[in-house]
């Protein structure tokens, strides 16, 4: 791992030496977003061979024709495969690839492949964001242990990180539009490539990304997020349901998290929606805190950060999105369909967890890969309680346009060793997400789960 590493920035050096509560950074730091770095906190500047270009803004409007509620049309149509890389060259970009990665090339190698392209920096946020990703570098700290944060609203809390800890907040906590609606659902073929796809409706209220959040408010209710979830599909999980209030200092109130059992039709307390609780309909293929490529309380851990390398991540892969495609088309043995695909070289951050003594989790180690531009966690490689390579998750990412945002439109979670894997975010053949939806806290309430859960 260490001979891609590259450091490339002061706030690498400094995490050597700076403590968890010294998480703010100086005005004089702080002002290097938006001139530098790009307004939360990556480099500006394209690489020295020109594989990775500046960033300019990303995608900053939507295609002409386009209309919310469409899926989002490839900006790039014309844009040709480069090189692919495939199981008999794979070594030869060993320094851009991760573990993971390379052994699906192991794995696969008869099918597995990554289509590289032309690398476009698409990345994009809104500009209330940047300027509250400004004001939260002055400002924002951790609480006691990395279990929270503070002082922090809307834009990502820590641009310039210290520490490993607060890059995955940043990928928590990175912008992804204020409410969001999806319907689609997940699958996981087995060996063979036979699967059913499980159908959910689910809805996002980011309380902390509000326009008009601020850290007092937050930090006086408590509350970063609200999610719930349902299965509609099929007949037999139909009605299961499952509401998730995440804390933002999970210190004074952990995750409080309720589920709905159609069976026996009453909600339910349900503490263990945790950590490696496995998640939900998965065939245990994903836990809890997978989701996302990691979600919720960070404390089993300690988080290091490693530095950046250049990688290949898969990224705007508007085929891959597109309602064109169907299921069948996207759902192979082994993996996905790797002609949908595209991949591109990006810088990314990387963030070691290593399982703190103690504790447990069935993963021993997790090696995050995030997106400079985005804080978007690309990649992750876990590894089980013997130190092997266990499994390896990848997001599959677009620019929402209409918000905008980067974010997946489908994340894959690959298990080495049953050699399945699961597909997560399918919305081909139902509604893209909808950033347009205005919920209430009243929808996310234990009431509303029991009624959600019987319709």
């Amino acid at each position: 791992m260490m001979n891609k590493l590259i450091m490339t920035t002061s706030a690498v050096a400094l995490a050597l030496s700076v403590s968890l509560a010294q998480a703010k950074v100086s005005e004089a730091e702080a002002a290097k977003l938006g001139n530098e770095l790009t307004p939360l906190g990556g480099e500006k500047a394209g690489n020295a061979d020109g594989s990775i270009p500046e960033w300019t803004g990303g995608i900053t409007s939507a295609p002409a024709g386009y209309t919310p509620g469409d899926f989002h049309p490839n900006p790039f149509p014309d844009d040709k495969v480069l090189f692919t890389i495939t199981a008999q060259n794979y070594k030869e970009y060993s320094d851009f690839l991760s573990d993971g990665q390379e052994k699906l090339f192991e794995t696969y190698p008869d099918t597995f492949k990554m289509p590289v392209y032309q690398t476009r920096r698409t990345a994009s946020n809104p500009q209330f964001v940047y300027d509250a990703t400004k004001a939260n570098a002055t400002r924002a700290e951790l609480v006691q242990g990395g279990n929270g944060i503070k002082n922090a609203a809307i834009g990502v809390p820590f641009p310039i990180p210290q520490s490993g800890v607060e890059a995955i907040w940043n990928h928590v906590l990175r912008y992804r539009g204020q409410a969001i609606q999806r319907n689609g659902g997940q699958a996981a073929p087995t060996a063979s490539g036979d699967y059913n796809v499980i159908g959910f409706d689910e809805i996002l209220m980011v309380k902390y990304s509000n326009k008009d959040a601020t850290p007092e408010a937050l930090l006086e209710e408590n509350i970063l997020m609200k999610f719930k979830q349902s299965i509609t599909s099929p007949a037999r999980l139909a009605g299961t349901a499952l509401l998730v209030h995440e804390t933002m200092d999970q210190v004074r109130e952990p995750r409080q998290a309720w589920t709905y059992n159609t069976g026996q039709r009453r909600v339910r307390r349900a503490p263990n929606i945790a950590y490696d609780a496995p998640g939900t309909a998965s065939d245990g293929l994903r836990t809890t805190d997978d989701f996302d490529m990691f979600n919720g309380a960070p404390d089993r851990y300690n988080w290091e950060l490693k530095g950046k390398q250049e990688m290949y991540v898969a990224y705007n892969n508007y085929n891959l999105h597109s309602n064109t495609v169907s299921y069948e088309d996207i759902l192979k043995p082994g993996h996905i369909n790797p002609d949908l695909t595209r991949y591109e070289k990006h810088r990314v951050w990387v963030v070691e967890a290593t399982l703190k003594e103690g504790l447990r989790h069935v993963y021993q180690k997790r090696v995050f890969f995030i997106d400079e531009d985005s804080w978007q966690v690309q990649v992750a490689d876990m590894y089980d309680n013997r130190g092997e390579l266990y499994k390896v998750a990848k997001a599959y990412g677009i620019n929402y346009y209409e918000v905008p945002t980067h974010w997946s439109t489908l994340d894959v979670y690959h298990d080495l060793n049953s050699r399945r894997y699961l597909a997560l975010g399918l919305d081909n053949e139902d509604k893209v997400y909808d950033f347009s939806v205005e919920p209430t806290d009243k929808e996310f309430t234990a009431q509303a789960l029991r009624r959600e859960g019987k319709r």
